[in-house]
């Protein structure tokens, strides 16, 4: 498999009062034409690597990196107008919550069609075409009444749907979905991952899936990252996540609840300090 991505060495710094913070702490990892997940509890430091990939950490947060390429492109090294342009066009990012990513003063068909138009150059009637394209490319029905549809008149599924299109409008070799599933009921979750997986395998690209919820990532995902306290402490085949040999992983496995063996009292998960510097494994 050849990368398309290839991260080595990521840290992004947050100054505190005190000391800094750091919150993701040499992070390093490959992503080719394949769903890669990356899983961990809150706070592990996985939106943070996703956003420090698009050079989207706020400041006074700092991203460095040993390596940071994307197909022969050096992100770090990159100017602002070049990361505007692979932003969306080349690298896409689905942001958590459709509620505060879309503009709610503005209609959902329109933003899809000016996210195309800003890469593209199309004309207006163009790019409202390509819109209502990518709209039934993601499953919702009549698209052109959800296209005059603002954010609050759609369903928190159909905003999810709507955020895929937009970042997909384009054609990117690579998308990064960020918890794109936690706030969707179960049916319509399958269903979001499905467009996705469809999606992905039709245009050939690479995504990086975000998420806590690793029955989902084991179901869904080709390969998986498991990362604590800004690091990664494992990396295994989906189907074999089962079997992960980290203390943090099985842990976490064993927290989850199974319908095919019951327990009386869940596990608690225990933390060894020294994970935060790689042991465990």
């Amino acid at each position: 498999m050849t990368p398309i991505l290839t991260v080595e060495d990521l840290r992004v710094w947050f100054p505190g009062r005190v000391a800094t913070v750091e919150a993701v702490r040499g992070v390093s990892f490959e992503v080719g034409r394949e769903k890669l997940g990356i899983v961990g509890e809150s706070g592990a430091g996985k939106s943070m690597t996703g956003r420090a990939i698009l050079r989207l950490v706020p400041p006074p947060g700092r991203v460095t990196a040993r390596r940071l390429v994307f197909e022969g492109i050096d992100l770090l090294g990159a100017s602002e107008a070049a990361m505007r342009r692979i932003r969306g066009e080349r690298i896409a990012m689905v942001l958590q919550d459709p509620k505060f990513s879309l503009n709610p003063v503005m209609p959902v068909g329109d933003q899809v069609a000016e996210a195309w138009r800003v890469h593209s150059g199309a004309s207006w009637r163009e790019s409202r075409r390509r819109a209502l394209e990518m709209l039934e490319a993601v499953r919702i029905r009549n698209p052109d009444r959800v296209y005059q549809a603002y954010p609050h008149e759609v369903s928190g599924g159909m905003g999810q749907r709507v955020m895929i299109a937009m970042m997909l409008a384009a054609g990117p070799d690579l998308l990064i979905a960020d918890e794109p599933t936690s706030a969707l009921d179960v049916t319509v979750q399958m269903q979001v991952l499905a467009i996705m997986d469809d999606l992905v395998t039709q245009r050939g690209m690479g995504l990086v899936f975000i998420s806590h919820d690793l029955n989902l990532v084991a179901s869904f995902c080709d390969r998986v990252l498991i990362m604590y306290a800004g690091r990664i402490v494992e990396t295994c085949r989906a189907q074999d996540l089962a079997a992960a040999r980290h203390p943090y992983t099985q842990g976490l496995l064993r927290s989850l609840p199974r319908v095919d063996r019951p327990v009386a009292e869940l596990a608690v998960l225990e933390r060894d300090p020294a994970w935060r510097d790689g042991a465990g494994a």
